[in-house]
């Protein structure tokens, strides 16, 4: 299994955006208002995911006082760790497209603006979650992965 590239999210991320911001021009005015918390849920399961990390990295690196991961759990981590990543980069997307079309708008409407700050909660909690989710995979890498050193010779 390879790691997780960053700029697949990116790619990910800026196509959903894309999608986003024109489903939003043709329905914004039929759409309900948006929770100003509706994003949040991303940034605790950011934390968790974060606080997981570390976690497994004592454990990993056989840290004195922690037990060693077992391989199953450490598999298991790994399939929540991408996905997370790739569910917080459509989610961002998602928030960046709204918030592309709210912006700009929120000075003259104000459920505009309304939209804009639960847009930015949501994007900013959805960019946590990406980080987080790279940090859980990144400290699931075995001591001896060679994705930690310089490349062998070809």
């Amino acid at each position: 299994m390879t790691p997780t590239k960053p700029r697949d999210l990116l790619a990910i991320g800026l196509v959903v955006g894309l999608l986003a911001n024109l489903l939003v021009r043709l329905t914004y005015g039929s759409l309900p208002a948006f929770p100003l918390l509706a994003g949040a849920t991303f940034g605790v399961l950011a934390v968790a995911e974060a606080v997981a990390g570390y976690l497994f990295r004592a454990r990993i690196r056989h840290e004195p006082g922690t037990r060693p991961v077992q391989p199953l759990v450490a598999a298991r981590a790994v399939l929540v760790a991408k996905a997370s990543s790739v569910a917080g980069a459509v989610l961002a997307g998602c928030w960046l497209g709204l918030l592309s079309y709210t912006a700009p708008r929120a000075a003259d409407i104000t459920a505009a603006a309304d939209d804009t700050a639960s847009a930015a909660v949501g994007l900013v909690c959805a960019l946590a979650l990406v980080g987080a989710a790279l940090w859980l995979e990144h400290c699931l890498r075995a001591p001896d992965d060679p994705a930690d050193g310089p490349d062998p010779a070809p």
